[in-house]
């Protein structure tokens, strides 16, 4: 199996990915949101790049489409959710589908289409991002969605924990970047103490969203592995 990661949104190119079953990665706080959401007993997540496409989607039928996401890390008006995972709780999204767009995140799951697979990982569901990637035993990339086209710490460590958990259970070839993110996980297993550098780190802080940041740096906490088909996100 060999691995190679893509360090953000905009480095995404059909060549790197082209038959390759990708790992987008958004720990804040897309994916965490998408994960969380589908645990939770939502249909199926439609990721959309714009938010008029969204609204277009959703006002199909406001009572079974919810609207979710951000611009700037704060909520969209209009929206039913904000980007808060804490917010897509089962008793509001179960038999419901959630239209979501999101500034980095559902950039990188369009942008991915190209792959054969693409599975939505987090650090809350890691652990079941890796059985099913050994499961699929193809090449994998690991997207991380990054934050403003720019490299993200946060999305990196996630990338190191699951290569991490590769590497005890399979032979793989890694690329030198793939290599320095298992590094860097290795050097600093503590998540919370590590991404405190990272940038957006610092803006979902400052925005007071501490159980946000909490939530999102948990491990495996679920089993769900959702994928996304033909422009929906549903679990297998």
């Amino acid at each position: 199996m060999k691995i190679d990661v893509i360090i953000s949104a905009d480095d995404i190119k059909e060549e790197k990915i082209k038959g390759k079953s990708v790992v987008v990665i958004d720990i804040l706080r897309a994916t965490s949101v998408i994960v969380t959401a589908i645990n939770n007993g939502c249909k199926k997540v439609i990721p959309v790049v714009n938010v008029e496409e969204a609204k277009d989607i959703a006002y199909k039928d406001r009572d079974l489409y919810l609207l979710g996401g951000e611009r700037k890390a704060l909520k969209i008006d209009g929206f039913d959710f904000s980007n808060s995972p804490l917010e897509y709780k089962a008793d509001v999204v179960r038999d419901k589908i959630v239209v979501m767009t999101t500034t980095n995140g559902t950039r990188a799951i369009k942008r991915s289409s190209k792959a054969k697979n693409i599975i939505i990982g987090a650090m809350l569901n890691a652990k079941a991002v890796a059985k099913r990637l050994l499961e699929i035993n193809n090449d994998v990339v690991i997207v991380n969605s990054g934050t403003y086209g720019q490299f993200s710490i946060d999305d990196f460590i996630c990338t190191g924990y699951i290569l991490s958990l590769l590497t005890e259970s399979t032979n793989v070839e890694l690329t030198d970047i793939s290599t320095t993110a298992l590094y860097i996980y290795q050097q600093n297993n503590d998540i919370t103490s590590f991404i405190k550098y990272a940038k957006h780190y610092n803006v979902i802080k400052e925005l007071g969203l501490f159980e946000d940041l909490k939530y999102c740096t948990t491990k495996d906490i679920t089993n769900v592995v959702p994928e996304y088909r033909d422009g929906e996100i549903t679990a297998l």
